[in-house]
């Protein structure tokens, strides 16, 4: 199985503003069949808390910030912090992971590797480090 990894996407500065984009088989490691964002999440509140038996993903702050905590097999905790827009955290199927600490208007854009499908999801940690 393959890690969790922080994609550098491309990033043209320009006096104007900065530029980033993403494409296909160059930057993704995947075919994108889903886009989501997450926006206007209450102050405590997290996000996901739960793995997926074969979906991949991308998630990328475009806007503000947040923690993707991903737990371990040994159930060990590594939070990671995103802020810029120019890097994703590419998360491996069978990765457990929920989203915390968004900052005010953050915006978070997910790419997915699967269109929407709740039997591919593992909704109880027990069930994913059993199996």
């Amino acid at each position: 199985m393959q890690d969790y990894k922080i994609i550098t996407l491309p990033k043209i500065i320009d006096p104007r503003g900065n530029l980033t984009f993403l494409e296909n088989n160059n930057q993704i490691p995947f075919e994108i069949r889903r886009v989501f964002w997450t926006y206007n999440v209450p102050g405590g509140e997290t996000r996901g808390g739960h793995a997926y038996k074969v979906q991949q993903e991308i998630i990328i702050a475009l806007s503000g910030s947040f923690d993707v905590v991903i737990t371990n097999s040994d159930g060990k905790l590594l939070k990671i912090s995103l802020n810029r827009s120019h890097f994703g955290l590419y998360l491996p199927p069978k990765t457990w992971r929920h989203i915390e600490n968004f900052s005010t208007n953050s915006l978070g854009l997910h790419l997915s590797s699967m269109e929407y499908n709740s039997e591919d999801y593992i909704r109880d940690y027990n069930n994913l480090i059993n199996d």
